[in-house]
């Protein structure tokens, strides 16, 4: 029997694999015929070898295989072996992370002689539910407001690893906020705990796009935008937080203490200071005003978003 498990989403991946090892733990109990194999530097002498080792308990073998994908003197041996692997009572699981060749011969058998499955990274619904349920693993954080989730998810985005890190950190942090305050009940997420926690995914970048712009170099401004939009970020998104650095730029440079004193992940609070001494006071009004002008035409359709980036680079 093969198991074939792969896939960008290495988070849900990760989570199957451990599945399906404590499966086997509690059928075969003694654990010596689980074997781990890392498939980069492997001979398959040995690994034949290791495999036919017999054993005083009479169970199933099991090979958990990573990294055999690139290494080509391991695939040609293991697939004119394939079919009996296949055949034989042992469970040969393969375990890969890294982007395949669609053409690539292990994969196309695999994919025809083993229970596969793929794990592509979550979007859209699919990451929203995936997020909600993470949430009510935590009794008391049952509920999350939707706008709440957007916020969250727009931080984060389909970085499965990240968002599990963010939501434990948000839960506890939330939960010592209820118990300092006596506060009973729900424990609410709000955005401002978002703002105050979580740092962007995409905001060292925006921070390139601005220093950029602080430069006049608007070239290198619309390259940036492109190098985003091109890896799917969507221009809402990019838009929304451009004019969320601008409004924090122009709070900095008109009372740098009292920004100071917001409650604001402290990277956000030093890139910002740092980046508002490139702008005079009138430039970012200037600047933010445009904006404001920009995202009213496109929220009342007058100009598609992607469009929008490029008339705000362009005009500042």
């Amino acid at each position: 029997m093969i198991i074939f498990l792969y896939g960008q989403d290495t988070y849900r991946s990760r989570q199957k694999l451990n599945e399906i090892i404590e499966h086997y733990k509690k059928i075969h109990k003694s654990g010596l015929n689980l074997k781990y194999f890392d498939g980069k530097n492997l001979i398959f002498p040995d690994f034949l070898e290791k495999m036919r080792q017999s054993s005083m308990f009479r169970e199933k073998k099991m090979a958990i295989l990573e990294n055999t994908f690139s290494n080509s003197e391991f695939k040609e041996n293991f697939l004119k072996e394939g079919k009996k692997s296949v055949e034989s009572g042992n469970i040969f699981l393969f375990y890969e992370t890294r982007q395949i060749p669609e053409g690539d011969p292990l994969l196309l058998f695999l994919k025809k002689y083993s229970k596969s499955q793929k794990f592509e990274p979550l979007g859209g619904q699919k990451l929203r539910n995936w997020v909600k349920k993470e949430f009510e693993k935590y009794g008391k954080m049952r509920r999350i407001e939707e706008r709440v989730l957007e916020k969250l998810i727009e931080f984060v985005g389909d970085d499965l690893w990240q968002m599990s890190n963010e939501i434990k950190k948000l839960v506890s942090y939330k939960t010592e906020q209820n118990r300092a305050t006596a506060v009973g009940g729900v424990c609410q997420i709000r955005e401002k705990d978002i703002e105050l926690l979580v740092k962007p995914k995409i905001e060292t970048d925006i921070f390139k796009t601005i220093d950029a712009i602080a430069l006049r170099d608007k070239k290198r401004a619309l390259q940036l935008l492109k190098a985003h939009l091109g890896k799917g970020d969507s221009p809402q998104y990019l838009f929304s937080m451009i004019n969320f650095q601008f409004r924090n730029l122009l709070m900095a440079k008109s009372n740098q203490s009292s920004y100071e004193k917001l409650r604001l992940h402290p990277y956000l609070v030093r890139k910002t200071i740092q980046l508002a001494k490139k702008f005079s006071l009138e430039e970012l009004k200037k600047i933010y005003r445009k904006i404001f002008q920009i995202d009213l035409a496109m929220k009342t359709g007058k100009i598609e978003p992607e469009m929008a980036l490029d008339l705000l680079i362009t005009e500042l």
